[in-house]
């Protein structure tokens, strides 16, 4: 009887944020299809604050207990430093690195007008520039091999949500940062193209301790025995595993929204009804385009939580 081989197999994964939650399920999935894992987490709070004990040791340890590899890392990967060492990390454990999946994260969640610099800044930090500095370093290496005639089959995973698509209330800091890292992906999946790179993203929905709050009360584990728990992280999983894979070869530049049982492919801002007159218009002219156009466009999605 022969025996499927594992999508992963032989590949470096970096996981970030892989501790608990979304990042966890990921690491562990990886791992299954037979790929050597770099866990990344620093230990903090929902709040970016430490906490005690080491959640990607405790990951990597459950890998290996099953018979997978991995390695901890326990870097700040939204410092130079950090990111260099996570790249680092996977290299000089395992010689290459394929796939870079950005995960980390955390919420501090507040109206805008109690919206203080702080939050702004460090939702933007752990969000957005945790994204883009292991993004950077692991392309440098990865157009460094293409330029040395070793072109990589690398893959980026980036990790949106639907307040970066369509906002949410109360998150103004949250929903800025997510919706960043859907311009960053693009950037970097035309910019890396070129060297063997293919650079995603996915919004997930999932149980983890950042929405716990948010969806308290939608997002209850079934309670009869082998139900499928459609909140559950590890349904998101196999799509971040398959577009970190060799398997999704020309998939790139692209949008997933992942719930459940359902993957949706996101189609993003595009031309809608547009009228040129050729010359200048008043701002009453103007104003009287625009409703025309809006009367013939699309009804744009809710915001979460908008009454």
């Amino acid at each position: 009887m022969s025996t499927a081989p594992l999508l992963c197999e032989g590949r470096v994964v970096i996981v970030t944020g892989a501790g608990r939650g979304l990042g966890r399920a990921h690491a562990l999935a990886y791992a299954a299809e037979g790929a050597r894992v770099v866990v990344n987490d620093l230990g903090v709070g929902l709040d970016g604050t430490p906490g005690p004990g080491s959640p990607a040791r405790q990951v990597a340890e459950e890998i290996r207990a099953a018979g997978g590899e991995a390695v901890a890392h326990g870097g700040d990967i939204a410092t130079t430093e950090g990111a260099a060492s996570l790249v680092r990390t996977a290299l000089e454990t395992y010689g290459r690195l394929d796939t870079l999946v950005n995960n980390a994260g955390f919420l501090r969640d507040r109206m805008l007008v109690n919206l203080d610099e702080d939050d702004w800044d460090a939702v933007m930090r752990v969000h957005l520039k945790g994204h883009f500095l292991p993004l950077r370093h692991a392309a440098a290496h990865w157009r460094a091999e293409a330029r040395a005639g070793r072109t990589p089959r690398a893959r980026v995973v980036n990790t949106s949500s639907g307040a970066g698509l369509l906002g949410s209330v109360g998150q103004g800091n949250y929903s800025a940062a997510k919706a960043g890292i859907i311009g960053l992906t693009l950037v970097a999946a035309a910019e890396m193209g070129r060297y063997g790179v293919q650079v995603n993203a996915i919004a997930p929905a999932a149980r983890t301790r950042m929405t716990e709050d948010a969806f308290a009360g939608t997002m209850a584990a079934p309670d009869s025995p082998g139900a499928f728990d459609a909140m559950a992280p590890e349904n998101v999983s196999p799509l971040v595993v398959w577009l970190g894979s060799d398997a999704c070869a020309g998939v790139t530049g692209r949008v997933f929204e992942a719930e459940g049982g359902r993957i949706t492919v996101m189609e993003g801002w595009r031309p809608g009804p547009s009228a040129d007159k050729g010359a200048h218009r008043s701002p009453s002219e103007a104003g009287d385009t625009a409703l025309k156009l809006l009367a013939a466009a699309e009804v744009p999605g809710a915001v979460y939580g908008a009454q």
